[in-house]
């Protein structure tokens, strides 16, 4: 499929992965919809961005929200080609804490967003794309999934997050499977540890420390670097089914 004709979604389009996705795919001439439940920034990114830019605040874990900002997407772009879905928390911290064991709500929280907010807009999503014209391969959309490398190899602190990640690259084969029938491709990327503002906020040191952990290229990847694989994703229409790994060859260590 061709990036210059994309009509994409793109969760958490506000900032980080998703931000940098979004001005990737407007640079190359395709249309972007920004979805995100922050709305100063989301307006601020999509403006920034310009035409071809527009947001729609969403709460990704209330499916009334993403059936209605799907739609929304839809009717300003004339369709949906492409859904990114870049939103999702951190949810860090150990099942049995300082002040006593996590809190049950507080799991279920991060699965709700990471999660089960991914599986809502895949199903809203894909619901339009099987109504677009098909390409000459027969493609009528793709669908991508942020996993991570914590979902092969999480960290203590990171049980409930690495539980939405690997379920994340474990709904990626069946879903593919099943849309595979009208045309929608299903994938996941897990990245290693990225420049996004959650790091960027971390002192120098630390940032050095964190890219030095990394076998090659020894330093964090670069948004960009995401948004590239997202192009090559939606162009390659072999690509699906599965999870790529992007992150220098690094496994990550018990803490």
């Amino acid at each position: 499929m061709d990036i210059t004709q994309a009509r994409a979604v793109i969760t958490g389009g506000a900032s980080g992965l998703g931000n940098a996705v979004a001005k990737h795919i407007a640079a190359r001439g395709g249309q972007v919809a920004l979805l995100d439940i922050q709305e100063g920034p989301g307006q601020a990114a999509a403006a920034e961005i310009g035409a071809k830019a527009r947001f729609l605040r969403c709460d990704v874990s209330s499916e009334a929200d993403v059936n209605a900002a799907m739609d929304a997407a839809a009717a300003a772009m004339g369709g949906i080609d492409l859904l990114v879905n870049c939103a999702g928390v951190i949810g860090a911290a150990r099942v049995l804490g300082r002040n006593g064991p996590m809190a049950g709500e507080f799991f279920a929280r991060v699965v709700q967003i990471n999660l089960v907010g991914t599986f809502l807009c895949d199903k809203a999503a894909a619901a339009i794309m099987q109504r677009n014209t098909p390409n000459a391969d027969g493609e009528r959309g793709v669908i991508i999934h942020t996993s991570s490398v914590a979902a092969f190899e999480g960290q203590i602190g990171q049980a409930a997050y690495s539980a939405t990640k690997a379920g994340l690259a474990g709904m990626t084969l069946p879903l593919a499977r099943e849309f595979a029938s009208f045309g929608v491709r299903v994938m996941s990327i897990a990245p290693g540890i990225f420049h996004t503002p959650m790091v960027g906020g971390l002192p120098p040191e630390i940032q050095a420390s964190l890219g030095a952990q990394v076998p090659f290229p020894s330093r964090l990847g670069r948004p960009d670097e995401y948004a590239q694989m997202v192009e090559s994703i939606y162009s390659i229409a072999m690509l699906n089914g599965e999870t790529i790994r992007l992150d220098g060859g690094i496994r990550m260590q018990p803490k």
